[in-house]
């Protein structure tokens, strides 16, 4: 009989290894680890924590790509009662130092070498000093100046240091901050979203039970483990079932399918953009899927055509949608495993138990069933609030504690919602939230950028991708080619605009701000 699901990842991590001990947890190039060995593993890598000095509340930092060694590391920071601060692989040296610098980072493990990243060199090329931390592990790569091997860190612990953290670890509850997730916004900065432990494990356990998660099956985990569909709607729930992990570090349609068929895949969390990619790969039939049971998509509309295949042409039984932000620890709304192709593509599903859901016009009125609104949301899974942020958190969190999510959604009497627009101008590249501010803010500081706007235009692969309309600086417009390739060293590539269009002036209405509309119209005869 498996015990009740706790509300702590230490605690969590214990059952795991006592419940599913022999079960394979992880599975990365060569290392294979049983869950009683990985739960060893995170022990000792908290042991080492101690040893290095991170003391309760203190934030730890993994900046890099999917792997075990990203695993060990996360859990390992909750155990000795610290705050995991996840660092988007996307990230340039000085967009992860601005993350760092905000979330006050002790200790960072990062990468070097791995898939061709080095965020060592690049955090150091960024100009950017980040002075609390004290220490930076390499989980991978090679040993820099004045960085330690994950090897040589582990090496640190002695029997007084796995005490401390094992008495640490018994200590930690499901209300303590988690993690502090990095979302940008409309200020143009990233902002730190503080969530708890509970809240995840909670929301993830009902997701997991609309998947039929079991002990033994095999999750391919595309999902970046820095991102909340990553880390709370990945890692979380395997732990909880048993269910083998698979990182995998980069999504190449060939090697997807190769891993899918070689290791037997049964679940397969991704936004649409990756399920269509498959769809459409000329040798599909090459590949055996027939492993494939269960799959989970969001982040972006989806077309019924694509429920449709990924159930008859890949071959999965259960196809359900959800919504979530990571400011609402991942997870607001899901579909039930038996709701048919027309919901699942059609809807983002109704709320978990726990949650209430209400939708306002603009003036702050309920609007009637079947009519749009903002979507607002209330219950465990609104975050604590924005880091250091007082004033942008009592914005979003009102003192009833409703969270405007900034979404336009429509919702039938089933209580099942449709997100129909986004009141805020983010747009979502490829499962990325992509926020215009941010790209903006970092554009200006081209010297023949004097101004721009940035909207998300339609594109068939990614959902949506960027395009930039951009006013000349005084000395002249910018060539765009050159432009294009400053804006890739300057930003993820997520975020770089695909269209670049030089114009006289932004359209403005009576209040000074830009007519998105407008040029939303104008992009879309650009591109017709």
């Amino acid at each position: 009989m498996v015990g009740a699901i706790p509300d702590n990842f230490p605690a969590l991590v214990d059952r795991a290894s006592r419940e599913f001990g022999s079960t394979e947890a992880i599975s990365d190039g060569d290392v294979s680890l049983n869950f009683a060995e990985l739960g060893q593993q995170i022990r000792e890598a908290a042991g080492a924590l101690v040893a290095s000095g991170v003391q309760r509340g203190d934030r730890v930092a993994v900046w890099a790509p999917n792997s075990w060694e990203w695993v060990v590391a996360a859990m390992a920071v909750f155990r000795v009662g610290a705050v995991l601060v996840p660092v988007n692989t996307r990230f340039k040296g000085r967009e992860a130092a601005f993350v760092l610098k905000k979330a006050n980072v002790k200790l960072l493990f990062t990468v070097v070498g791995f898939l061709g990243n080095d965020y060592v060199t690049d955090l150091k090329d960024s100009g950017e000093k980040v002075d609390s931390i004290e220490d930076i592990v390499v989980l991978r790569g090679d040993v820099l100046q004045d960085t330690v091997s994950f090897r040589d860190f582990l090496n640190r612990n002695s029997d007084v240091d796995l005490e401390e953290a094992e008495s640490r670890a018994t200590t930690v509850s499901g209300s303590d901050l988690g993690l502090i997730m990095f979302t940008s916004g409309t200020t143009g900065v990233p902002k730190g979203v503080m969530v708890e432990q509970g809240p995840i494990i909670r929301g993830f356990s009902h997701y997991a039970r609309e998947l039929g998660m079991r002990q033994g099956d095999r999750m391919l985990i595309v999902n970046p483990f820095f991102h909340a569909f990553g880390f709370n709607g990945a890692i979380n729930p395997c732990f909880i079932h048993g269910a083998t992990m698979l990182p995998h570090p980069i999504f190449d349609v060939p090697s997807v399918l190769q891993r899918i068929q070689d290791e037997q895949v049964t679940v397969f969390p991704g936004p649409p953009a990756i399920f269509q990619g498959l769809i459409n790969y000329k040798n599909l039939e090459d590949y055996d899927t027939s492993s494939l049971r269960s799959a989970v998509t969001g982040a972006a509309s989806i077309p019924v055509e694509t429920v449709v295949d990924m159930r008859e042409r890949l071959g999965f039984e259960t196809v359900v949608t959800a919504y979530g932000m990571t400011e609402t620890h991942g997870l607001v709304t899901i579909c039930a495993a038996d709701d048919p192709p027309d919901v699942v593509a059609n809807t983002s599903g109704k709320a978990l138990p726990g949650i209430e859901l209400k939708l306002l016009d603009d003036d702050n009125q309920e609007v009637q069933q079947g009519e749009p609104g903002e979507l607002l949301v209330k219950g465990y899974a609104v975050m604590r609030g924005y880091l250091d942020e007082p004033e942008q958190t009592a914005e979003t969190i009102d003192e009833d504690g409703w969270m405007r999510t900034g979404d336009i959604c429509v919702m039938d009497a089933q209580g099942y919602i449709d997100i129909t627009d986004r009141k805020k101008d983010m747009f979502i590249n490829g499962g990325f939230n992509t926020y215009p501010a941010e790209i903006e803010s970092t554009m200006l500081e081209h010297p023949a950028v004097g101004q721009v706007s940035v909207i998300g235009v339609p594109d068939e692969r990614l959902g949506e991708v960027g395009a930039a309309f951009v006013v000349a600086a005084p000395t002249g417009p910018p060539d765009l080619n050159e432009l294009a390739e400053w804006c890739k060293k300057e930003m993820a590539n997520y975020k770089v605009p695909r269209y670049f269009w030089i114009i006289d002036e932004l359209p403005l209405n009576p209040s000074n701000k830009v007519l998105k509309t407008e040029l939303r119209d104008r992009a879309s005869a650009l591109l017709s």
